[in-house]
């Protein structure tokens, strides 16, 4: 059988009003942190998806969602991303993902995909929904804000992002020299998304500019195991948590 034929039934159950799809932001770590409206769609919603963890254990979502709701009394629906370079697996990884959220719509449930932060600012749900269009555009899909990382980090360093007129860059982090020091010298502060695998790329740009102590990071915000480094030259040549960001305030 191929995946085609796997994915997509011949016949669709008749009578029903397709489910609508939520993508729901659940915060950055601290359970707290869910607002009232995400609480209220996870307990009605009978199917929860969430991005099911890769090395065991569940995700910060995943157990958020274990705060507020009895998953015995739920369809739990964890989903795999796929995280490959080659075209064609990456578009029957995706679309088996798609239609595995589409079972559980053209039966009438509705689906909750719980992600971290906010759904709309660098969240999987956002190619999720954008396939769910394409593929099945009688779904109606509902994004519930969520509040992002970065605030979080921000309340963690106690000192804000903006104020006035003042310029900020939210970008993922890479080893391009230019990209960096480009937003660096456009915005008066930047946060670095996923920043541990390019470190120390990052504390050599700041410091050609002179922005060497100028830049803090934060793991695993808001979460138990939150960690706060003021000053980001003491990280140089460490590993870090794949959850880690850097805000630089010039």
């Amino acid at each position: 059988m191929s995946l085609k034929e796997e994915l997509l039934p011949e016949e669709e159950p008749a009578l029903l009003a397709i489910g609508t799809l939520y993508g729901v932001g659940v915060g950055p770590g601290d359970p707290e942190l869910i607002t009232v409206k995400a609480c209220r769609l996870l307990r009605e919603c009978s199917v929860i998806a969430y991005p099911e963890a890769r090395k065991g254990g569940k995700s910060y979502a995943h157990e958020i969602v274990d705060m507020y709701v009895d998953a015995e009394q739920k369809t739990m629906l964890g989903l795999v991303f796929p995280m490959t370079k080659d075209p064609v697996q990456l578009a029957n990884g995706w679309r088996w993902t798609v239609e595995l959220c589409w079972n559980e719509l053209r039966h009438g449930n509705d689906v909750a995909f719980v992600t971290e932060g906010d759904p709309n600012l660098y969240s999987t749900f956002i190619h999720l929904a954008r396939l769910m269009q394409e593929f099945h555009p009688g779904v109606r899909v509902v994004s519930v804000p969520g509040i992002s990382s970065v605030l979080g980090a921000a309340a963690a360093l106690e000192q804000p992002l903006a104020d006035g007129d003042q310029r900020v860059g939210i970008i993922p982090a890479t080893g391009d020299r230019e990209a960096l020091k480009e937003a660096l010298l456009h915005h008066d502060t930047v946060v670095f998304l996923k920043v541990a695998k390019v470190l120390d790329t990052v504390l050599d740009v700041l410091d050609e500019l002179g922005f060497g102590g100028k830049a803090s990071v934060v793991t695993k915000v808001t979460s138990p195991y939150e960690t706060v480094w003021r000053d980001a030259r003491e990280l140089r040549g460490r590993e870090l948590e794949y959850l880690s960001l850097m805000v630089v305030s010039k």
